[in-house]
């Protein structure tokens, strides 16, 4: 067989929400304005958690982690696609786009096992109350938020080494408005089925496995839950796990639709990626602020701390 002389790549088109000018703006200021309030109420998070001695226990030294993880995501793909909502050429260069592409799926997978990590704290306040201090203890919590970043950056490293590899072919446009592995794999000129398994085999053991294991966690919450005699008990008991829940739902709803659609750029496609990638960072702050009452009392004292220090 001939070998094909393929033309190198230098760099890819990203085709964004939208071609229409006016619409772009409009887009931009919507999403400038998402991106801001994702940093004021993650920031203002990471501020209570670490200003309030209240706050200082296992739950929300993970809440603090998930702050600074939605901070991270967000930040990887917004700030591009807001450039690119603005510019005529919508450019990325190829590095770059591999380079989000890794922090897209690694700040994506450590949510992912921060989430699963989360759920077993919950489990565990609820089935062992007495035992909660002893078993969360700092070193397990340090550990287990070290070993969610270092997987879910190992898995992604070993996804991005493959495909940096790859030859690109002619076509240099990526129907997305992020540079995402299962988007760049249509551009190629390679043989992908080594890459395509084993994106497939690592997001399956990785999502799947870390949702399967909040499932376990959730199944022995609502057990505990059920035995509880009092309306009321069950009650608190479930408010602690809340927050939590939505934020699981949120994440993994959208995150799961938008990898089992087809990569086409599609409007429903879109909206699940920007649900997960940029609406849900936004999110998670009022839904733990507003959803739970010990941050806002925290809240309330660190406002009145500073007020009366100005008077």
């Amino acid at each position: 067989m001939a070998m094909k002389n393929y033309s190198a790549i230098s760099e890819f088109i990203l085709l964004g929400l939208s071609i229409d000018p006016s619409i772009q703006v409009i887009l931009f200021v919507l999403f400038l304005l998402i991106y801001l309030f994702t940093l004021m109420g993650n920031f203002l998070m990471l501020l209570v958690i670490r200003a309030d001695s209240h706050l200082h226990i296992p739950m929300y030294f993970f809440l603090q982690q998930l702050s600074f993880l939605d901070l991270c995501h967000s930040s990887v793909t917004v700030p591009k696609m807001l450039e690119n909502l603005l510019s005529e050429s919508k450019t990325i260069f190829v590095e770059s786009c591999l380079a989000q592409a890794f922090f897209v799926f690694a700040t994506g997978g450590t949510e992912a096992c921060l989430l699963a990590v989360m759920a077993y704290d919950r489990c565990i306040a609820i089935t062992s109350p007495l035992l909660y201090g002893q078993v969360m203890n700092n070193q397990l919590c340090v550990g287990m938020v070290w070993s969610s970043w270092g997987l879910a950056f190992a898995d992604a490293l070993i996804n991005i080494l493959l495909a940096v590899n790859l030859d690109y072919c002619e076509d240099q446009t990526i129907p997305h408005f992020s540079c995402e592995l299962s988007s760049l794999f249509p551009l190629s000129c390679s043989d992908t089925s080594t890459n395509f398994t084993l994106l497939l085999c690592s997001s399956f053991l990785h999502f799947f496995g870390t949702f399967l294991m909040i499932v376990l966690s959730y199944a022995r919450i609502v057990f505990t839950i059920l035995s509880i005699s009092s309306t009321s008990g069950r009650g608190k008991a479930f408010s602690t796990c809340s927050s939590h829940l939505t934020t699981v739902i949120l994440f993994y709803g959208s995150g799961f639709l938008s990898y089992l659609l087809p990569t086409s750029g599609s409007p429903l496609e879109m909206m699940f990626s920007l649900q997960y990638s940029v609406i849900t960072p936004m999110l998670n702050p009022l839904i733990y602020s507003l959803q739970n009452k010990e941050v806002k009392a925290a809240m309330g004292r660190i406002f009145r701390k500073y007020f009366y220090s100005l008077m």
